[in-house]
């Protein structure tokens, strides 16, 4: 075995057991009126910051005003999610055209592109060879992945832990860029519809800007609205896996091992619940991703109780101690680069 170790065996019938719990307890069940709650909040803050931002006009108040309109961004992508996991709406096609809405033409990130990365992310978290998630791209993520490095991820990874959150400031942007290179995939459904919603997100995003604020300002409005919105999502979605057991082709676990172990939660009250959209329930999560949100805190005890009685790690901390946890990994993966010889791990763990 790999990073979990040889005690992890294949146990099909642990998962259908504690399903069948969570739906006899009702929380697989839609919940309306928390959604149309939640939307009508999310939509009321992304209006009122772009109100806010044309009642300001030209000034450098706007800087906040920038941030400001990142958590709107932020909040409005974490829906996205929920809709590509069907948690709002049973009907796909329903779905799929709010996704295109909320996603593409209000914040210009793919839903189509985005969904289909996320969900091969959720059938194989944290494993080198299936998430897209640890792909090498610009970070490495294990010890393995380091000692195959070659350009850019070889260069940065020796110190990845320390530009780790300055590289976040370019998480908006890379969302952006790897949106419209996706729409060159003939695999991706409806790619001129989605190629038009972009379009129309970017023209309307920089037209807005650059009518009401002369140039230097509009360009420091840009960058900051995009670093925070980077940054935002970036310190929502590391704490979930970044510093969990990596997976390799030789951990062969079963659905419920595969979804605990590779994923933490994050402790907090209703602040960390509604900054995070409810991501901090990462193990719920990913064992019922079509789960509502506001269920996710109630399927939490049963979870945990149910891990516990079958000796299967379940792991919770809080915000800055994961964010800790995936940054001492980051480091850790980067230390075959650091000292210029293989190592003889495969993976870090946490």
């Amino acid at each position: 075995m790999g990073t979990v170790g040889t005690a992890a065996v294949q146990r099909g019938s642990d998962f259908a057991r504690l399903s069948r719990r969570i739906a006899e307890a009702g929380l697989l069940d839609r919940r309306p009126g928390y959604y149309a709650a939640r939307i009508g909040l999310v939509a009321g803050l992304f209006a009122g910051s772009w109100a806010l931002f044309a009642l300001v006009g030209d000034s450098w108040w706007q800087i906040p005003v920038a941030v400001l309109l990142a958590v709107a961004f932020a909040q409005v992508t974490l829906l996205a999610h929920d809709l590509a996991h069907g948690q709002i709406s049973r009907s796909r096609r329903t779905s799929r055209m709010a996704g295109l809405l909320v996603g593409n033409l209000a914040v210009g990130l793919s839903y189509g592109w985005w969904m289909d990365k996320h969900t091969r992310h959720h059938a194989n978290p944290n494993h080198e060879e299936h998430d897209p998630d640890v792909a090498p791209d610009i970070l490495i993520w294990s010890q393995k992945q380091a000692e195959e490095a070659r350009g850019i991820p070889r260069f940065i990874g020796r110190w990845q832990a320390f530009l780790f959150f300055p590289l976040l400031t370019l998480e908006g942007l890379n969302l952006k860029v790897s949106s419209f290179r996706a729409l060159r995939r003939p695999s991706l459904k409806s790619r001129g519809l989605e190629g038009a919603l972009l379009t129309a997100h970017v023209l309307a995003y920089l037209g807005a800007v650059f009518l009401v604020l002369p140039f230097g300002t509009a360009l420091v409005f840009v960058l900051v609205h995009q670093a925070c919105y980077g940054v935002y999502l970036g310190c929502t979605f590391a704490p979930n896996h970044k510093g969990m057991p990596v997976l390799t082709a030789e951990d062969e676990l079963d659905f419920l091992r595969r979804q605990v172990l590779t994923s933490r939660n994050v402790r907090g009250g209703r602040l960390v619940n509604t900054a995070l959209g409810g991501l901090n329930f990462q193990i719920e999560h990913h064992l019922f991703p079509s789960m509502p949100t506001a269920n996710l805190r109630r399927a939490q005890p049963i979870v945990r109780e149910y891990c516990e009685r079958l000796g299967v790690d379940y792991v919770e901390c809080g915000l800055f101690a994961s964010w800790g946890q995936a940054l001492r990994h980051l480091h850790e993966a980067g230390r075959p680069l650091r000292e210029g010889a293989p190592s003889p791990g495969g993976a870090a763990g946490a």
